[in-house]
């Protein structure tokens, strides 16, 4: 979509806030060429010495009551016009917002943080401005130019008003030229402001490692460089925006100077009055702001079309997974997976290859494996964060796709590897997914993830902020509170991918306790590469190289012993290495 559409679209829907505007616009214009038609009247009548004191008190009053009333009306239409283009970044924002939370993965390995972040903010705003600003500058302009001009040619002289505007041909050539200028570096502009902010992103989020390895000169003068690379390309948009005001300058300089030639051949001539050369010199003075408003729409615009140009290659940009779905919601059932295979893009090896599995409902899966095996790709399979290129997977007979994402999000709770705790207090991030939850819910589900304790030892409790990130707490309390999290929402299917992989076997060993004590019929899906935590499972599935190499429970799979076993192997390691553990 153009931005042309998508303005019109807008003010089609905000009609009545333009229209308002539009009328209270027309209202100006009419009052602004009334007033030096009245002047020149003023000044013929005092030079013909036909107004007395009392007539020209009366003139006078009237021309500051009409500017009085042009003042009232473009604050009037400021707040209208300006209250709806508001309304247009808010809208603007909601579609951004609700389009990247629908995207999956594989968008945002392509895209950066920062970037994203610059869309919502500069981005937006330029487009608010098109539809804002430009459109009341293009038409208060367009409107002004149109009723001073032929008020020039009709109530003063058509001559005077032709060679008046004689120059404005070269000024609009002039501005297109200057117009594609100003949309490439405003495009530039944004795309490193883009780079910038992403580089703010990044630095702070990875300001502890940067410090550990001594970059942080490295890092300043990184940083630098794309800061001078940011003002360089907004100061190039700048010049070129600034180019309009000499183009309009030189404009009126040449039409004053053909019109006052004229006007005063024409006034000796006596065929023009003192008055309506007056009335035509203050008609021409007010041409300087349409002549302007055009050069600041042009501007606006342009810079409104590279923001857009941007916004619209994302909001565009196809769903990585399709939510074409229509059963919901998902209820416990077998988890079934036939044939399945999935190749990354890019990569010419399978992640995922004809991998079949049963996980009845209710049961527990332990999912191990060398690194790199596929694991982590077997859960982003069942969150849908993937589709497989081959084969299928069911929930209760029903394929995974044929669930909508919304039915398919609220049946799983999922604890990955790196959890994502927000800048809000530990009881706050307990209930995330239900935000009704009571204090005494949220402390079951804690102590079910052996957190309590922990977080009764903090300064407010459960009510103690964790930062960004949850940067206040160590790396177990992280992976604990968001196990809570997880079992706090109590959907049919937990997915913990090596989510205990930062807390002591004690505690793990503590947590899984509990799990099995209150699945009550949840179905559970456990990685990791302590086989500690999967060894009561009701089935451990053992993957290498994308295969399904193993799988039984933890005695069947021992029974094969370590020669052909990779799973008894690891045992015996694992058991080597706790008994050899000085702590």
């Amino acid at each position: 979509m153009q931005l042309a559409r998508l303005i019109l679209a807008f003010i089609r829907r905000h009609a009545l806030a333009y229209a308002s505007a539009g009328l209270m616009l027309a209202g100006i214009a009419l009052l602004t060429v009334w007033i030096p038609r009245q002047i020149g009247l003023l000044v013929d009548g005092l030079v013909q010495h036909r107004l007395d004191r009392n007539a020209l008190l009366w003139e006078l009053g009237r021309l500051l009551l009409a500017g009085a009333v042009i003042y009232g009306l473009r604050v009037v239409w400021r707040l209208q016009l300006f209250g709806a283009a508001y309304q247009m970044g808010v809208e603007l924002r909601a579609r951004l917002y609700q389009r990247l939370a629908d995207q999956g993965p594989r968008f945002f390995q392509t895209r950066r943080t920062g970037d994203l972040m610059a869309l919502a903010t500069n981005d937006v705003d330029a487009v608010e401005m098109a539809a804002g600003e430009a459109v009341l500058a293009g038409f208060d302009g367009t409107l002004t130019l149109v009723m001073v001009v032929t008020t020039m040619a009709v109530a003063v002289d058509v001559r005077l008003a032709a060679v008046a505007l004689l120059p404005f041909p070269f000024m609009a050539a002039a501005f297109w030229w200057i117009s594609r200028r100003v949309h490439d570096a405003s495009h530039e502009a944004l795309e490193r402001f883009g780079a910038l902010n992403d580089q703010v992103q990044e630095t702070l989020s990875g300001v502890r490692t940067l410090r550990a390895l001594g970059l942080e000169a490295r890092s300043d003068a990184h940083f630098g460089r794309l800061a001078q690379a940011a003002a360089d390309a907004s100061f190039r948009a700048q010049r070129w925006e600034a180019r309009y005001e000499p183009a309009v300058g030189i404009t009126l300089a040449v039409a004053n100077a053909l019109t006052l030639g004229l006007g005063g051949w024409l006034v000796w001539q006596g065929e023009l009055s003192i008055g309506q050369l007056t009335s035509f010199g203050l008609y021409l003075g007010q041409l300087v702001w349409p002549m302007f408003a055009a050069g600041w729409v042009l501007a606006l615009w342009e810079r409104g079309r590279a923001a857009w140009a941007r916004l619209s290659a994302v909001l565009e940009e196809p769903l990585a997974i399709d939510d074409d779905g229509t059963v919901s919601p998902l209820q416990p059932g077998n988890l079934t997976l036939r044939g399945v295979q999935l190749n990354y893009p890019g990569s010419s090896q399978p992640a995922l290859r004809d991998l079949d599995l049963d996980i009845p409902a209710g049961s527990t899966l332990g999912l191990v494996g060398p690194t790199g095996a596929g694991k982590s790709t077997l859960i982003r399979l069942l969150l849908r964060q993937w589709t497989p290129q081959a084969g299928q997977i069911r929930w209760g007979g029903v394929a995974l796709a044929d669930y909508t994402l919304e039915a398919l999000r609220a049946g799983i709770a999922w604890v990955p590897q790196e959890p994502i705790l927000f800048s809000a207090s530990v009881a706050e991030n307990i209930a995330l997914g239900r935000p009704d939850a009571t204090r005494d819910e949220i402390a079951v589900a804690a102590r079910l993830a052996a957190v309590h304790e922990d977080i009764e030892r903090l300064p407010q409790g459960y009510d103690t902020p964790v930062g960004e990130r949850g940067v206040t707490l160590s790396g177990g309390q992280r992976q604990r509170v968001a196990i809570a999290r997880a079992l706090l929402v109590d959907a049919p299917l937990l997915l913990l991918d090596d989510a205990l992989s930062a807390v002591d076997t004690e505690t793990e060993h503590r947590i899984l306790q509990h799990l099995r004590a209150q699945r009550e019929g949840r179905t559970v899906v456990v990685v990791s590469h302590r086989l500690s935590a999967v060894m009561d499972a009701d089935a451990i599935a053992v993957l290498r190289q994308g295969r399904l190499a193993e799988l039984g429970t933890h005695e069947q799979l021992l029974a094969r012993g370590v020669a052909g076993s990779w799973y008894a192997q690891q045992w015996r390691i694992q058991q080597l290495e706790i008994s050899f553990d000085p702590a």
